[in-house]
Formats: structure tokens, sequence, C-alpha cells
């Protein structure tokens, strides 16, 4: 064992103590002409310790665009070299490390905006945003704080004038990002896989891109140990019993832990049937790891294999209408003990999910509307209805 080893062989990673990890690969999943970015990312986890279990996200700390970070000191009017304190931080930081590092630059909270109001000495500057601090109008003022970024607030009002430990004070810490891994833990214990969709958007006039996101896909070079991460475990996992029969529906980026899954299962020769629901625009370009998928059916690892692509036929096709048209097996699957799992979207998708399988337990389970809420409850008691949402 060397030196390195032996120095780093007991330490324990964590939230408060990432392993400093490589990204070894990062490869576009999508094919030309999709309208989506979908990366495939390898995270080499090797003389960390970490170990990650099959339902597990990982977290990573990223860092702000460092040409977004010198327009946000430019627009202040600072040298980036003034220190400043972050509680729970021992250490002062110059600001520029502070943006880079430790605050969110996006997401200004409703404290900040009361501040802002308060300083401006050009009350035109923000006459808008006064209406949506009044009591009541908490919705309008969620929406505009979400259309806007730091930047959009110092740009508008240049009458406020701010000192550094000042404005860091009504700033939000940068916080972790979760992915759910889409590796087995078993195939491959000192590696990593995540399934993302790097975030490109356009609002109040001005384009935004995710930071973690990009962070990843543009900014990170390949096999230098330089991104903080962390194993988060979950509640969400296989069955123990290898026998278990899985349902396993994940349109999109949701398709993350059922490959992990698979896998998994595959190492474990379990003898249980897997049954994946997977939707995205187009099959074409969108199916995301379709050779692997396409194996696991033709060799019967995958008994069933429903997929929904949206975008590829005049009406619109998602996994709950695949749940749907093969309601009666899915329904015989479940009386027979099978798992459930749902992961992605939680506001549209795992609704119409919920929604398909109270349906289902209607329809093929002969039950009235409040039967099937208090079966699809209790398979949610048994822990055999799982969802990873977001």
């Amino acid at each position: 064992m060397s030196q390195a080893e032996s120095d780093t062989k007991d330490i324990l990673y964590d939230k408060d103590h990432p392993f400093a990890a490589k990204i070894t690969e990062n490869r576009i999943l999508n094919k030309e002409g999709s309208a989506k970015d979908t990366r495939h990312f390898v995270v080499d986890i090797t003389g960390s310790n970490l170990t990650y279990n099959c339902g597990d996200s990982l977290g990573i700390y990223p860092t702000n665009h460092p040409e977004y970070v010198e327009e946000v000191l430019r627009v202040l009017g600072f040298s980036g070299n003034e220190t400043i304190n972050i509680p729970k931080i021992e250490k002062a930081l110059t600001i520029r490390e502070a943006f880079l590092h430790k605050l969110s630059l996006a997401g200004p909270s409703k404290k900040f905006l009361q501040a802002l109001v308060e300083k401006v000495t050009n009350k035109h500057e923000i006459a808008e945003a006064r209406n949506f601090l009044e009591p009541g109008a908490r919705k309008e003022l969620m929406a505009y704080l979400g259309e806007r970024e730091l930047i959009d607030f110092l740009v508008e009002t240049p009458s406020a004038k701010w000192q550094p430990q000042e404005l860091v004070n009504l700033m939000k810490r940068l916080v972790p990002r979760l992915y759910s891994i889409a590796s087995s833990p078993s195939r491959y214990p000192l590696e990593i896989h995540l399934t993302v969709a790097v975030v490109r958007y356009n609002s109040n006039n001005r384009d935004r891109f995710g930071v973690c996101t990009t962070y990843l896909s543009e900014r990170v070079k390949l096999n230098a140990p330089i991104v903080p991460v962390f194993v988060a475990s979950s509640h969400f996992g296989l069955p123990e019993e290898q026998d278990k029969d899985v349902i396993m529906v994940g349109p999109g980026t949701g398709i993350a832990p059922f490959r992990s899954f698979l896998q998994e299962r595959e190492e474990n020769e379990a003898k249980g049937r897997n049954w994946l629901f997977f939707g995205d625009q187009h099959i074409a370009t969108d199916y995301l790891y379709s050779e692997e998928f396409k194996s696991w059916k033709q060799n019967g690892f995958l008994q069933n294999l429903s997929l929904a692509f949206s975008r590829d036929q005049e009406e619109k096709v998602y996994v709950q209408n695949r749940m749907l048209e093969c309601g009666k097996e899915l329904w015989e699957w479940l009386k027979g003990g099978a798992y459930f799992y749902v992961c992605g979207d939680a506001k549209r998708m795992a609704v119409d999910v919920d929604q398909a399988l109270n349906q289902i337990a209607r329809e093929h389970g002969d039950l009235s509307e409040q039967e099937a809420r208090i079966y699809v409850k209790g398979l949610k008691k048994e822990k055999r209805y799982q969802r990873d949402i977001y």
C-alpha cells in the first residue's frame, strides 16, 4: 500500500467531507437531431471507500460558471478580492471564491428582494417588485423570483450600492445536486454511472443554464480529480427476495435507477421477472441505453419492455398510456406480489402514473374508487410501491 493510500483508507467521505472524484466518461446519449442533451457520466470513486446500493443517489457540489461570476463582479463593481465570511466556514474567503464555490447566483430570496427594495435610490427601478411583497401575493412573488437570478436584479437596479459582506449575508448557499445512480454496485463497485439531462433555457430575455449539469458536461476535464461527491442513501430499492417480480416506470432520465436495478438483478441471477416502461420524445433520437435494453429483451431477461415515444405519432403517447393498455397483465403481476417503481418528473408524470395505477385497480381488480385508493395505499405501506421523483 502506498503512503497516499494509507493516508486516505480510514477517511469517511460524506456530505460535509466530499471525495474529489474523477469523471472518466462524458457521453451524449441522444442521437443527432434530438431536442435534448442527455449525458452518460462515469464517476471514478477509486480510493474513496465509498459504497452504494441500487436506488441511492450521488451528491455533487458544482462550481458556478467562472465567466458568469466575473459578470456579476463587474456589475457590482467589485474586484473579486474583497474578503467576506460565511457562517460555518472558519476561514475568510474572497468574494470571488465564495461566488464560485459557496453561494448560489440563482433563485434570489424574498429576504434579498426586501433588502433591495429598501436600498434602491431610484424607486422606478424596482417598482413592479414592490407589489409582489404585499400580503397574499406569494404565488406571484415565487413566479417573479423564478424568472430571475442575481444578475437580473443587479443590472436592473444600478442605483443600489452593495457592500460585499452585506450582499453575502442575503444570499443562499450553493447546495449539492443529487442524481440517481445508474449503475450496479455489484458490477461497478469502483464506478458510479449517472444519466443527466443538461439544462439550458431562457427566462426574462436571458439565456440560463443548469449550474451542475453544465459544470459536468462542459467544464469538468476528464480524469481530473476535482469533482466533490458523496453518496446519499435512499429508501428506494430492490426487494430483498430475488424471486420477486419488479415493474419499473422511468421515462427520460428517470431510467437511471432502473438501469442499476437491472444490472444488479442480472449480476445476482434474480429469478423474478422484470418489466420496464420507458418513454421520451422520439425513438430514433431519444431511446436512452437502447442497445442494453434491446439485448435484455432479446435474451429474455426483460420479460416486458413497454415503450412510449410521445412525438412519434399525431396523438402523444406516454408511459401511463402504455400502462393502461397493458392493464390486465400489470394487475396480474401486482396480484402475484410484484413491486412497482416510478422514477422521474414529480409534477406531471408521477401524478399521471399514480392515476393510471388506480384506474387499473378499479378496472381489472373490480374495485370501487375508494377500494382502489386503499389498495394502492397498501402497496406503499408494504413498500411494494416506491417512488423516486423530483
